[in-house]
């Protein structure tokens, strides 16, 4: 399994935690996602690597902004 933490702005509240993590859920080998808007960072874990552009595009959709990421384990 692999982790991916992921800076994002925007955030406010836990409806914000619920789109963010009903989106990034849908992404191919996805387990689980964790979002805190307090701290304005989600955590996916998936079996494989994600890429960048794809998670960008669709936390941008949502209307979030993607920072960066954090962490890759």
């Amino acid at each position: 399994m692999r982790e991916t933490v992921i800076k994002i702005k925007g955030m406010v509240c836990s409806g914000c935690e619920n789109r963010v993590k009903n989106v990034l859920k849908e992404l191919r080998g996805v387990k689980e996602v964790e979002a805190d808007h307090n701290k304005g960072e989600v955590k996916i874990t998936s079996n494989d690597r994600l890429d960048k552009e794809v998670l960008e595009k669709r936390i941008e959709d949502l209307g979030f902004e993607f920072v960066e990421i954090v962490r890759e384990d």
